[in-house]
């Protein structure tokens, strides 16, 4: 546990006190500043520290400049640098850490510029196992939180706005070892379906992709095309050794998402492409993506660990909104994208992050920030028949998944959580993969898990789900 300053103020028991500033008078900038919120705080062990996330509620961005944020002490104060703007709808986390830490019993206040006039405050007498949030998010009460959600909407327990309770797995119960005796060691990790026969599997480390075709009632290394014994991944510029924890197959290409670079010791947070077609034994990216700059910082192995794709056909289709435009998604707005957008799932703190990827590489744009509700996010599968995104945690989350849907206002939220099929042991599983509809049969498809502890010798795992939900 951090240790923190000693306090001489302490405000109480976990009290909200949001401040009435007489919304029916008052001038509309004004209105719009009222609506300004603490939503979530982190007082003990946050990335990289303790911070204080604020959302707007209003229908304009407004301008925090030199705006303050001070815990119980008065001389603790927190500035908010000038020309940071928050738009309608966004949130915005201040690592206050590098100012003063946040303790217990604490509190977390904000002032306008004139240091002040009081906006919102919140009081708790003990850390929170996780996080304190607003439950429904933005708008409810202070609850303690199912997870970190830094820069995201809340993951609120069980109804209320945040997560529905946990359910049975909607498969069935039992599961099947998919693959031969030791045939892949430990680090397997991200899963993709090309086809009802051909699944794509990374490793971690040395980073390696596979291609595995069905051998009976196992998946096994396809022994044409130079894959047998897998391929090495490096870098565009041929060096290097990608931890690869995530793949997906898309129209436009191969895309692996990696935490570091197994060579060095940081974090290094990247999205490669690579030419499955090539028969050499080592793959250079043919182009790659550096999302550092624009995830929160993190430890080097707690970066993405999963990657998806939904094609922008789905998400037009059902009025995805951009959080950048603050408006229904317009792909002809990024131009060069591809035909969808990549959803990136953090270990660190459970967020998925979406993106318009330039395919010439390197240009990128966020589009939106969703929780997953999960402390941690292993591993991300979109199902085209029920347009659900699912997300997967490993053995810290006791092997559940959660799917998430778009929502009346265009967002990307939870809809449910799934217990792991009880014929599974909690084992640490980082990959899963659903296969293709057309691989239905009797009302079930199958799916796969990938083991990254290689448990009994066997990485990989086979169980089905319902075709339609």
């Amino acid at each position: 546990m951090r240790t923190h300053w000693r306090r001489n103020v302490h405000i109480g028991a976990a009290v909200l006190s949001v401040l009435a500033l007489g919304l029916s008078s008052a001038p509309a900038s004004a209105q719009d500043q009222s609506m300004v919120l603490i939503n979530e705080v982190e007082s003990n062990g946050g990335s990289p520290g303790d911070w204080i996330e604020l959302v707007n509620n209003g229908t304009a961005s407004v301008d925090l400049s030199g705006w303050i944020v001070k815990d119980d002490d008065n001389s603790h104060s927190y500035k908010i640098p000038s020309g940071k703007t928050l738009a309608p709808g966004g949130y915005l986390a201040l690592d206050v850490e590098s100012s003063y830490g946040l303790g217990s019993p604490d509190s977390a206040r904000l002032y306008r510029a004139d240091g002040s006039t009081l906006v919102d405050s919140y009081s708790w007498t003990g850390h929170a196992t996780t996080t304190y949030g607003r439950c429904a998010d933005g708008t409810g009460a202070f609850t303690t939180t199912t997870a970190p959600t830094k820069s995201a909407p809340n993951a609120c327990p069980g109804g209320g706005g945040g997560l529905p309770s946990d359910t049975t797995w909607p498969g069935d119960p039992g599961v099947t070892v998919a693959d031969g005796s030791n045939v892949f060691g430990t680090n397997l990790s991200g899963l993709s379906y090309e086809s009802p026969s051909v699944l794509w599997a990374v490793n971690n480390g040395p980073g390696k992709l596979y291609r595995l075709v069905q051998n009976g009632t196992t998946w096994a290394p396809d022994r044409t095309g130079g894959w047998t014994s897998g391929k090495t991944l490096r870098y565009a510029n041929g060096s290097g050794d990608p931890d690869a924890e995530g793949v997906v197959v898309t129209p436009d290409g191969l895309f692996v998402v990696t935490e570091r670079d197994n060579n060095g010791s940081t974090s290094l947070p990247k999205v490669l492409r690579y030419d499955t077609t090539s028969t050499a034994s080592s793959l250079n990216a043919t182009a790659e993506w550096n999302l550092t700059s624009d995830l929160p910082s993190v430890a080097a192995n707690s970066g993405p660990e999963g990657i998806s794709w939904i094609p922008d056909s789905y998400l037009t289709a059902h009025g995805f909104h951009d959080e950048r435009a603050n408006a229904a998604y317009n792909p002809a707005a990024y131009p060069g994208h591809g035909s969808g957008l990549f959803f990136v799932g953090l270990e660190a703190n459970g967020t998925v992050y979406a993106y318009a990827l330039n395919q010439s590489g390197g240009g990128y744009t966020r589009i939106a920030t969703v929780a997953s509700g999960f402390p941690g996010v292993m591993d991300l599968e979109f199902e085209p028949a029920t347009g659900h995104l699912w997300a997967a945690c490993d053995d810290t989350c006791q092997g559940r998944s959660s799917t998430l849907d778009i929502n009346a206002q265009g967002k990307l939220a939870v809809t449910h959580t799934y217990d792991r099929p009880t014929g599974m042991p909690n084992y640490n599983n980082e990959g899963f993969a659903i296969a293709p509809q057309a691989a239905c049969a009797a009302g079930r498809k199958p799916v796969v898990w990938s083991d990254d502890d290689n448990d009994g010798g066997h990485a990989l795992r086979a169980g089905t789900l319902a075709c339609t939900s």
